[in-house]
């Protein structure tokens, strides 16, 4: 057999050792092994996944990573890009089973989301905004928009049953001054605007206030103005809206 195929024998046997015999080395050496890389891939998994992680029994969420390292294929070891392999794991390979959450993935996606922002350089180029009405607007390097179907930032141990929301739930994650990680509930009109300022960096206050009139033609259009400034000034201080 050549080095290649050695090789490749025995990290099979690391990830499944139960379908995949590895005789050439003595299996109580082997175990050390096995048990090293495990706890290493465990161990991140966790430590990106930590609410994820709380809504299972310790044998429960073994047996979950045990099935992400044996049966997925990661094209990196570095931190950031396992809980992203964790992810497309979840969202492609894996088949939810009776012990895992209805919102599992969504939970996920949102506990991935804190991880990379919290790591995360902003645009150097970004600025605090000063005037709402005069100077363009960009949504930040250190934001997120996202919308899922449960309230998945209440998600905890003592509080695993959550209600899929009729209207959505609708948030803005995001590193404030602190480097602390914030989120924000929107609606879905608010929702709609930061999707075109995404969509239209360096859009400005009048065009923001034409989407509105037309997407609210009901809603006079001093309401309007008045509530677009309010909803803007918010997403500014907290840092969600910035200037170039």
């Amino acid at each position: 057999m050549s080095f290649q195929a050695t090789q490749n024998a025995f990290m099979q046997h690391i990830r499944d050792p139960d379908n995949n015999a590895f005789p050439d080395i003595e299996d109580r050496r082997l175990a050390i092994y096995r048990e090293l890389f495990f706890n290493n891939v465990e161990g991140f998994v966790s430590s990106a996944f930590p609410v994820l992680k709380s809504l299972y029994s310790e044998d429960d969420w073994l047996v979950l990573v045990r099935r992400f390292f044996s049966q997925h294929d990661c094209k990196s070891p570095y931190f950031l890009q396992i809980s992203e392999e964790f992810l497309a794991f979840l969202s492609n390979e894996y088949q939810r089973t009776d012990v895992d959450p209805e919102y599992m993935l969504e939970l996920a996606h949102y506990e991935w989301v804190e991880l990379v922002l919290s790591i995360a350089d902003q645009d150097p180029n970004e600025s605090k905004i000063t005037d709402i009405q005069t100077q363009p607007l960009y949504f930040s390097s250190l934001a997120w928009r996202v919308s899922y179907a449960y309230p998945v930032q209440f998600a905890s141990s003592d509080n695993p049953e959550l209600a899929a929301m009729d209207e959505g739930n609708h948030l803005v994650i995001y590193r404030d001054s602190d480097d602390d990680i914030q989120f924000v509930a929107i609606n879905g009109i608010t929702a709609h605007l930061l999707q075109q300022i995404e969509s239209n960096p360096g859009t400005n206050f009048s065009a923001l206030l034409n989407v509105m009139l037309a997407a609210l033609p009901q809603v006079e259009t001093s309401v309007l103005e008045s509530g677009l400034v309010s909803t803007l000034i918010d997403l500014a201080e907290k840092g969600v809206l910035v200037t170039k």
